[in-house]
């Protein structure tokens, strides 16, 4: 199967210096690429990736910066615009702004990237017009390279390593165990089996230390040095938030397939969920203070982040995941199937009105889960068992052996 391998560079001062020049570029490229995309397709035209490529050389005649990066990482780039096109429309794609895009890029020719491994925590790989580059072999790679890709984030430049790792996806479980997992904002995740699964993603003292860097950010004068330096604090501690979570994802992913051989989840679109209510001048939203809460609460729990993390797992335990219809999961009596909303007494008790059924909230809403499998719907994203979730992206070619040291 194919799967990731990410360890952070250790880039001299030129080499940093390049790989931001590189990463600006490629933003360029995809910029430029999406409008004459979104141009063609007001005329009702279309245009593809091999005449972007072939009008890419032109420009690179005309325009001598563009030849600063690498050929194949501005190619794949318009590979990688083609099929996100393709995917969501070419007005469903967005732009790549230089203020929140994180700068970066991908060499998908593996006959140019070689990697050797110093000692017990170095290693270093070479990379067109990088050069050699040290990182930190936090892990073993565990198989052959099919690509490279350099990113930066906040503080860090990173390498990730698409590997094809020889492991074969099992055709089914070994168990035959059914759970519903239910995701709230009490707890993050409950399984039907009753337990319960959550953490603090943000201490105490990060949560002030946030709140008192924002209040200086509104006191700084836009561009100038010091609203930087706080900016950049401010995206230190959400970053270690985000790793949490990220860990707390997987960590929990992994034990929910190893128990069981399928899980049901509820068919949530956490991105309509989150959506503002502020509505517009004409029609101003209601509740809008609570709506904007209870966003904050979905999205720190990391819902659709646990489910990209459980498909993952999947792959490896041969657990089936199907979504099953959210409606009425939490206020519905798992034992007698009674709807009824004042049995729902706070966000964690669950008290039936009819049969005096008492549980938590959340796990009497992951046994309604559960109990839906039979009318489940089609499981888009479900990954389990069939395509992985990381799929060799367009524009690779061949495997690359280690090389020995």
């Amino acid at each position: 199967m194919l799967t990731g391998r990410r360890y952070r560079l250790d880039l001299t001062a030129d080499q940093a210096e390049y790989a931001e020049r590189v990463g600006g570029i490629c933003r360029a490229v995809w910029n430029t690429a999406l409008e004459q995309r979104r141009e063609y397709r007001r005329r009702d035209a279309w245009i593809n990736y091999p005449q972007q490529a072939k009008e890419l050389v032109e420009a690179k005649a005309e325009h001598g910066w563009l030849k600063d990066a690498p050929s194949h990482c501005l190619q794949q780039t318009l590979m990688d615009l083609d099929r996100a096109c393709r995917m969501h429309g070419t007005f469903g794609v967005r732009w790549r702004s230089g203020r929140r895009w994180r700068p970066s890029f991908r060499f998908p020719d593996v006959k140019q990237i070689e990697v050797q491994r110093l000692g017990r925590r170095r290693g270093r790989v070479k990379l067109p017009k990088l050069g050699w580059v040290r990182f930190r072999w936090s892990r073993a790679l565990g198989g052959t390279i099919r690509s490279a890709t350099v990113s930066y984030n906040g503080r860090h430049w990173y390498v990730s390593f698409l590997v094809e790792d020889g492991i074969i996806a099992p055709e089914r479980h070994a168990s035959t165990a059914t759970a519903g997992v239910d995701r709230g904002v009490a707890v993050a995740v409950a399984t039907s089996a009753g337990r319960l699964y959550d953490r603090e993603f943000t201490t105490h003292g990060e949560g002030k230390r946030y709140r008192r860097l924002q209040q200086k950010l509104a006191r700084q004068k836009k561009g100038s040095v010091n609203r930087k330096r706080i900016i950049a604090a401010l995206r230190a501690v959400k970053r270690r938030e985000v790793n949490r979570r990220a860990d707390f994802n997987a960590w929990v992913a992994n034990r929910v397939t190893a128990r069981y051989g399928l899980v049901a989840l509820e068919a949530l679109r956490t991105r309509n969920m989150t959506a503002s209510a502020r509505g517009t001048v004409a029609e101003p939203g209601r509740n809008v203070s609570q709506k904007s809460g209870l966003n904050r609460s979905i999205l720190q729990k990391g819902w659709h982040r646990f489910e990209l993390a459980l498909a993952n797992a999947a792959r490896y335990t041969g657990t089936r995941i199907v979504k099953v219809p959210a409606a009425y999961t939490s206020l519905t009596c798992s034992r007698c199937r009674m709807i009824d909303p004042e049995s729902r007494e706070s966000q964690a008790v669950y008290r039936c009105r009819s049969c005096g059924y008492s549980e938590n909230a959340d796990v009497n809403a992951a046994k309604n889960i559960r109990n839906a499998v039979g009318h489940a719907v089609s499981a888009c994203g479900d990954l389990g068992t069939g395509r992985s979730v990381k799929q060799e992206p367009a524009g690779t070619r061949e495997e690359l052996p280690l090389q020995p040291v």
